[in-house]
């Protein structure tokens, strides 16, 4: 009499006449994930291969002012939940720039963090920030990368990143950007070696952090 009862899924009980079938297809799903994993790292180290090319000359006064953040790579000094998130860019009377960094976070609390940006290549378009406090920015091996590679003719959008494609940030000068625009800029940022796996999609809700708010 033929067997009409349901085949059980892998794996399965110790004796089943249907489980050698049941081993070969676990062993061959195994080493499916790890040909994709190895794929995978072999992909990145490819991809972290790939040399980062600021763009050639940026003109820092037209640079200054509001951004808006699009998208980025993770951060650690970021909170990955922040939204509304700015950057205002001003020349200090030193002549560096000053960096004024906005959100509100996880709480919907204002926060803020002001740096100073410091260009380091004849066509001002790589520079060098920091965060610290004043008295002890002269300290050696204390400041991150800001490497302009991708930027618009009108100064609206601007792609940066850092020569170790560990981060990467799109900004616009409004708080949204369209799709082809985005997508643009992303395929740069790819095609310079930059793995968008992680990539974070801060929301704009319209509300601002004003002065008074960090003050």
């Amino acid at each position: 009499m033929k067997d009409e009862r349901p085949h059980a899924e892998y794996p399965l009980p110790d004796g089943s006449e249907d489980r050698p079938d049941a081993a070969a297809a676990q062993e061959s799903q195994i080493g499916t994930r790890h040909l994709d994993r190895v794929f995978v790292r072999a992909r990145r180290t490819t991809m972290m291969q790939t040399p980062v090319a600021a763009i050639p000359s940026l003109d820092l006064e037209r640079y200054l002012g509001q951004w808006y953040e699009i998208c980025r790579l993770p951060l650690k000094y970021e909170d990955e939940t922040a939204t509304d998130i700015t950057a205002r860019y001003s020349l200090n009377d030193s002549g560096s720039v000053r960096i004024d960094n906005r959100c509100f976070d996880e709480d919907g609390n204002p926060s803020q963090a002001v740096g100073e940006a410091i260009p380091v290549d004849e066509g001002g378009s790589r520079l060098k920030v920091t965060f610290l406090p004043k008295v002890i920015r002269w300290i050696p091996f204390t400041s991150g990368d800001y490497w302009v590679l991708k930027l618009a003719d009108d100064y609206s959008v601007s792609l940066v990143g850092t020569p170790d494609h560990r981060y990467l940030w799109l900004l616009s000068r409004t708080p949204s950007l369209d799709a082809d625009t985005r997508a643009e800029y992303l395929a740069e940022a790819e095609r310079q070696g930059f793995d968008l796996t992680a990539l974070i999609v801060p929301r704009h809700t319209g509300r601002v952090v004003t002065d008074d708010m960090v003050d």
